[in-house]
């Protein structure tokens, strides 16, 4: 799921301050809380936010352990309740669970999401914010009358796309069973990350694909695309839980953040950590104060 920032850099983020990524064992004693995190600066800032919710909540002995991995990973850590909880995404955990799910809507996600949790999970409330995939194209494009994707449809064979190397096996079809669209050349550089950006903004590829809480879209003037027959699923924010491992009051405590938490403040956090490198525990730790 996301802009990727390695392990190595985070860690040199937090240097000098305390390593508030500090990862635990493979699991602590009974009442222990282990939250997971990957080694994406999105996945760890929420983590951060959900330790301090829980720390608030009374809960004394909480460990934020990254990177933790798939989610194969993920779940057999779960399983085996050496994690307790994790930040996840509704519509690829859906997908996860239910490989033939045609949901797309929030609503619609997290309804099935939570009809085919397994035993022994549970998610609990989701958040508004979203972090999914987009495609954005530069302003010069978007001033032509390219707004929506049935827009872009129209025009793709004179176009190059530039994303993730699964983009093929995962959207090509779609797309083009959607919206027509078959694109010139399809050309991978990387998951929403900065080689992306880079042939966005040259011009080498002239439609991107980007998360919606990228803080690069509006730095550098791209403009998303309006996909209007929900090609991509919703990306909810969602606390994934091994069930059992929280009490009610710390259940409500991750609800609250849940409801707190929308896309643009979700944004703004991305921009604190990735751009003005703030210490994720300071960040965490303001963004609670205000929820």
């Amino acid at each position: 799921m996301k802009r990727l920032i390695s392990f190595v850099a985070v860690l040199f983020l937090a240097a000098g301050c305390g390593n508030p990524l500090a990862g635990g064992g493979e699991g602590g004693a009974s009442g222990d809380i282990i939250i997971g995190a990957s080694d994406v600066g999105e996945s760890l800032l929420l983590a951060q936010i959900y330790a301090g919710a829980l720390r608030e909540a009374g809960a004394a002995n909480v460990t934020v352990r990254p990177p933790v991995g798939s989610r194969e990973v993920v779940v057999k850590a779960l399983q085996d309740k050496s994690l307790s909880v994790v930040p996840d995404y509704s519509g690829n955990l859906l997908r996860y669970f239910d490989k033939d799910t045609a949901a797309t809507t929030s609503q619609d996600v997290y309804a099935q999401l939570r009809q085919k949790i397994p035993p022994g999970f549970e998610v609990l409330d989701q958040a508004p914010a979203e972090d999914k995939d987009l495609l954005v194209v530069g302003p010069q494009l978007a001033s032509s009358g390219i707004k929506t994707f049935s827009d872009l449809g129209k025009r793709c064979g004179e176009l190059v796309f530039g994303g993730p190397g699964q983009w093929s096996s995962r959207w090509k079809d779609k797309i083009k069973a959607l919206y027509g669209c078959e694109f010139k050349e399809i050309r991978t550089t990387d998951t929403g990350g900065p080689v992306t950006v880079a042939a966005l903004k040259s011009g080498d590829v002239q439609v991107a694909d980007l998360f919606s809480t990228s803080s690069t879209i509006a730095a550098n003037g791209f403009v998303p695309l309006v996909d209007d027959k929900n090609m991509f699923p919703a990306q909810n924010i969602v606390p994934l839980v091994a069930k059992g491992t929280l009490s009610p009051a710390e259940v409500a405590a991750l609800n609250r953040v849940s409801a707190a938490l929308t896309t643009e403040q979700l944004t703004r956090l991305n921009v604190e950590f990735t751009e003005e490198k703030r210490n994720p525990l300071d960040i965490a730790e303001d963004f609670l104060s205000r929820a």
